[in-house]
């Protein structure tokens, strides 16, 4: 019974640590959401004509994800209005459930309307359950995403997935500017 009330302790301190030890630099973090992006343009039809249609879009190239029973996930991305760096963020999750397994994936967050992006912009701590909500994108492979209308402020696109996962929710997440060195 002792192991089960130390796991959630241990869990907090491994993500704590993480968050430290992830820490990129800028241009490295710049280097990786472009090399994400053109991975995102190559497998996806009309991927391009959609990013450059969207308002803005959140590049995570490497979010680390697992969990037994308690879970957890994290990464570093940047923040790009008509391609051009505006800000990094931090994406981490908590989550208790029922859940195993272990992912590394890489993930656009595309903002379609202004308002949304705005009142992203305006929060440097911003967290899904609260402030909005994020549509994950579904497609058909032989559809081309420029001609697709999502009817959502916020689409994330999720792709470039390694390892497995029971689950693949945005509830709970907070998103948090960071200053890379």
């Amino acid at each position: 019974m002792k192991t089960f009330k130390l796991i959630p302790v241990l869990l907090v301190i491994l993500m704590a640590f993480t968050s430290i030890s992830m820490a990129k630099s800028a241009k490295s973090l710049g280097r990786d959401a472009n090399e994400a992006i053109n991975k995102f343009i190559a497998e996806n039809k009309g991927g391009d004509a959609f990013l450059v249609k969207a308002k803005a879009f959140l590049v995570f190239p490497d979010i680390k994800e697992a969990g037994m029973f308690i879970g957890g996930k994290y990464g570093e991305g940047v923040l790009r209005v008509q391609r051009t760096t505006k800000a990094y963020y931090s994406i981490k999750s908590a989550s208790v459930g029922m859940q195993m397994g272990v992912q590394q994936y890489s993930m656009i967050i595309a903002f379609t309307s202004e308002a949304a992006l705005n009142k992203f912009l305006l929060d440097d701590d911003w967290s899904t359950d609260v402030d909005g909500k994020i549509a994950m994108a579904e497609w058909n492979s032989k559809e081309e995403l420029d001609d697709i209308d999502f009817d959502d402020d916020m689409v994330a696109f999720v792709f470039d997935s390694k390892g497995m996962m029971g689950s693949l929710t945005l509830e709970g997440t907070k998103f948090k500017r960071i200053k890379p060195d």
